[in-house]
């Protein structure tokens, strides 16, 4: 039988900031039962009373706090930020990937150049540095390019190996940079280092938001 609660809490789980300012408590419930008033009511097929929704969200905040108590982890990391990057996406060819090799001949690694390769099943992803550019568009000349993203930087977080074991600390730090509104081009993960790639024009808002969870 579904009930209010049923309800109530498959309505905050699809509003991940909803269930966000739930847990920080930042959220006013008789605002928040207002709102969700009309969704309930429908779902349930009844009238339905706000303080009862109310009682809900509140109830449903306990079950977060014992859900997602906080995983004990040293964020304490060197954050390196490096600009004037790109990103391209091409359709995955049977020849793509000999192509790509020749980049490895290109790009200078001694210098901290940056060089990764995202496969997906059916796109493949290249981020570089953007002197690079016209070395990898003439390697992927006959292949069919999706979209090519220009502006970038790439902001790398390196941990001890307790990063690859500990669930959660990668939706915590995609959270952190979520909050501010920045749009993320790409995640790349190692088992100790963490690189997200965001626009140029939200770099300092990126690098403050992992800033601030570094020093927590």
């Amino acid at each position: 039988m579904v009930t209010i609660s049923n309800i109530v809490q498959k309505l905050v789980d699809d509003r991940i900031y909803v269930q966000e300012s739930m847990e920080k408590e930042i959220i006013s419930y008789a605002s928040l039962a207002k709102q969700l008033h009309k969704d309930v009511e429908e779902e349930l097929g009844k009238p339905v009373k706000k303080h009862a929704i109310e009682m809900a969200l509140r109830r449903y905040k306990d079950h977060l706090k014992n859900k997602n108590k906080t995983v004990s982890f040293n964020y304490s990391s060197d954050l390196i930020m490096k600009t004037k990057i790109c990103d391209i996406a091409v359709v995955r060819s049977p020849n793509l990937l000999m192509k790509l090799r020749k980049l490895y001949d290109i790009v200078d690694f001694e210098r901290g150049d940056v060089l990764s390769i995202i496969q997906g099943i059916s796109e493949v992803s290249i981020v570089t540095n953007e002197r690079y550019k016209k070395n990898l568009l003439d390697i992927l000349k006959d292949e069919k390019i999706l979209i090519t993203e220009d502006n970038l930087i790439s902001l790398t977080m390196t941990f001890s190996k307790d990063f690859f074991y500990t669930p959660g600390i990668i939706f915590n730090i995609i959270r952190n940079i979520a909050w501010e509104n920045i749009n993320i081009y790409e995640i790349v993960s190692t088992n100790t280092e963490l690189t997200v790639i965001i626009h140029k024009k939200d770099a300092m808002k990126g690098y403050k938001a992992l800033e601030k969870l570094i020093q927590v």
